[in-house]
């Protein structure tokens, strides 16, 4: 008997040996399909496009398209576009920013040389929206969770530059000209200019005032020749290209893509956590977020559901497998199978696809094009660190007993706050956070990433 268990119990150790080494080579044949997959858009984008084609694909699902005239004659020259995206490092990341990455993988795809502004002071000008202590590693949060998101869709960051508004924002020439640009432009102005971009408040900082001065002064400062945002953008793009030349500059071309529906329908809010889905939701959220999201039965405007798989699911399909699809299984018949978002919105339209067989679809295929981001956060204890101190949790409440103190993941020094959907912080040490215990002298020292 007692071989015989000796017997069984080395065959176990053997059959465990060699599902550890299957389980080795499938995660290495998933990598190298990955890359080889990788490779292989990367090729699509490099082959020789006419100009025609370039402007084409620049333009498509876009809203609206300002001077595309200054577009043609900088392809004109046979010179590279050169597009910078900025986003304000605030609240957390959420899925919404799949679009404008999307985006910019066909921006790169068309052979442009794309900048992405992390833009820390926006972030702390939008009504402290940015905390001076918490500015520096909110944009290192950023910077890992933008580029988990282009290489879960396979766009090669090396064709990309990442900048932060800080290492230039702060430099006495550029101060000096943001100076000249407050001398020529009304309160009037610059306030409409950042009516749907900056947070409204009665008797609101004059921050929010410098804040669009700033971004149309970006463009000259990072040397392109585009800027690419939001169609919620167009009021700060029309600034720029006004105020711009007063002061000796050129005037830029501007890109917008349209505003996709959050879950709820209508625009994605900060303070409605239902309306998006963070990048680093687990499955089970995913799923109970995508349960409740607003999508009526043949309603296709502002149908949040429909527009993700427009404008997210679609294109990541074609940058990940070569072709733009998307699957709807059913419960009877053959699976629905998409291209494009004409014929999904007419089965739609005509109760072929329903909301009971979109959702689903939509949750699983959301959760697929995650996983990757997710894993990689996990993988990374530095990005884990930088989470928190981007973003510190609520305080622990106090207990009765003593115990040693603990400082704790929080920064900075643990301090009591709690970090709110749209990025501002409260609690009991608000104040010192929000513009630093020194006036922010020693957070502004520090903004500055490390180089990777």
């Amino acid at each position: 008997m007692a071989d015989s268990v000796v017997a069984i119990q080395d065959e176990i150790a053997l059959l465990e040996k060699n599902l550890a080494e299957l389980q080795d080579q499938l995660k290495d044949a998933k990598s190298r399909l990955q890359k080889a997959q990788s490779e292989e858009v990367a090729q699509s984008g490099q082959q020789v496009m006419s100009k025609e084609d370039r402007l084409a694909l620049i333009k498509v699902n876009l809203k609206e398209v300002l001077n595309p005239e200054i577009m043609d004659a900088v392809l004109d020259k046979g010179e590279s576009l050169k597009v910078y995206w900025g986003t304000a490092t605030t609240g957390r990341p959420h899925c919404g920013y799949f679009v404008p990455i999307l985006k910019i993988a066909q921006f790169l795809r068309a052979g442009c040389h794309v900048k992405i502004l992390l833009a820390d002071i926006h972030g702390f000008l939008d009504n402290l929206k940015a905390p001076i202590e918490l500015v520096k590693f909110r944009a290192e949060y950023y910077r890992y969770v933008i580029t988990a998101l282009l290489k879960a869709v396979n766009v090669p960051i090396n064709k990309l530059q990442f900048v932060l508004g800080s290492s230039y924002e702060l430099a006495p020439d550029y101060m000096m000209d943001l100076l000249r640009l407050a001398s020529i432009t009304s309160e009037h102005d610059s306030k409409r200019a950042g009516a749907e971009v900056v947070k409204q408040t009665e008797n609101a900082p004059l921050s929010g005032l410098i804040y669009p001065l700033m971004q149309a002064l970006d463009e000259q400062y990072l040397d392109v020749d585009v800027q690419f945002g939001g169609v919620d953008q167009r009021k700060i793009f029309a600034l720029a290209k006004d105020v711009l030349p007063k002061i000796g500059y050129k005037e830029r071309a501007h890109l917008m893509n349209p505003m996709v529906p959050g879950l709820q329908g209508g625009k994605m809010s900060a303070s409605d956590p239902d309306s998006k889905i963070d990048v680093l939701d687990t499955p089970d959220a995913v799923r109970k977020k995508l349960k409740k999201a607003f999508a009526p039965p043949k309603e296709v405007e502002e149908n949040g559901v429909l527009s993700f798989v427009e404008y997210v699911l679609l294109p990541a399909g074609e940058l990940r497998h070569g072709t733009p699809k998307f699957v709807v299984e059913r419960r009877e018949g053959e699976p629905l199978v998409y291209t494009d978002i004409e014929k999904m919105q007419e089965d739609y339209k005509n109760d072929i696809l329903t909301p009971q067989m979109l959702k689903p679809a939509v949750t699983e295929a959301l959760i697929q094009l995650l996983a990757p981001v997710q894993e990689a956060f996990q993988a990374d204890s530095k990005w884990k660190d930088i989470e928190q101190k981007a973003y510190p949790p609520p305080p622990a409440e106090k207990k009765k007993e003593k115990k040693k103190k603990d400082k704790g993941t929080g920064y900075p020094g643990a301090k009591k706050v709690e970090t709110k959907p749209d990025g501002h912080v409260e609690g009991v040490d608000k104040a010192t956070v929000d513009v630093g215990a020194d006036g922010g002298a020693q957070a502004i020292e520090q903004l500055k990433l490390e180089k990777k």
